[in-house]
């Protein structure tokens, strides 16, 4: 009998009124891999990540996560199987501490913590995101990307199986992207596998084994970077030109 895939969307689909915003849609995703989501605005990427985050209830379809169906679980429930993720605004607890806004994600974890050990371990992320000097200063005082590696470290502190980002990388500089990507690619293996919503193309070459493109709800190409990125029905659905 063949294993069944690590993570497997079969069939999913969700209608808002008349649109379709997801039709149909499936992939699957191997332990340890980057995945990239790509689509142009509108194209139900968010959606999808809302579907499995359990954030948005499905019409129908399934969606597994180590042969577990997702379909029909309230989020608090996908968030203890090993689902987390973040989001395209930043959502940080201004008035919190660094720390107090890692340690509020423990608290909801499979495995909660609390206490010492929670703000022990609340330092041990902060540290692998770079901000260990920062974690008695509260989030409204942080940059951008700052904000953004804190929402990190607050997924992480769910130990996700299965981590959603989305437009992680999104409203960075240069440098501040360099960065990202880097941290990004930090996280490769170590029991964590990846599916990411991005528009830059840069971060997609050099953090995605592979892509699904999706335009008007449904899938229109899959394959490696290279490979969606040089299909025509993808440059015309979503880059908008021959060059990529």
């Amino acid at each position: 009998m063949t294993p069944a895939p690590f993570f497997a969307v079969s069939g999913l689909t969700r209608s808002f009124g008349g649109l379709r915003a997801v039709d149909d849609l499936g992939l699957e995703i191997a332990p340890g891999e980057i995945v990239g989501l790509l689509g142009p605005n509108g194209s139900g990427k968010t959606t999808v990540l809302n579907l499995i985050s359990g954030a948005l209830a499905a019409d129908r379809g399934s969606i597994k996560l180590q042969g577990v169906e997702l379909v029909g679980k309230p989020a608090f429930r996908i968030a203890h199987l090993g689902v987390a993720r973040t989001f395209q605004l930043v959502r940080v607890f201004a008035s919190m501490s660094a720390r107090e806004n890692v340690a509020a994600g423990l608290a909801f974890g499979a495995r909660p913590r609390f206490g010492r050990a929670a703000r022990v371990e609340a330092g041990v992320l902060l540290e692998r995101v770079g901000l260990a000097a920062q974690a008695d200063r509260t989030a409204d005082e942080m940059t951008y990307i700052d904000q953004k590696r804190l929402e990190l470290a607050r997924a992480l502190a769910l130990a996700p199986k299965l981590l959603l980002l989305d437009e992680w990388l999104a409203g960075l500089n240069q440098a501040e992207l360099a960065t990202g990507i880097d941290l990004l690619r930090s996280l490769r293996g170590a029991n964590l596998t990846i599916l990411l919503v991005e528009h830059v193309m840069d971060a997609i070459r050099a953090l995605c084994d592979h892509c699904l493109v999706m335009n008007a709800g449904a899938r229109i190409a899959a394959g490696t970077p290279g490979e969606v990125l040089a299909n025509p029905a993808v440059v015309t659905a979503y880059l908008g030109g021959d060059d990529v």
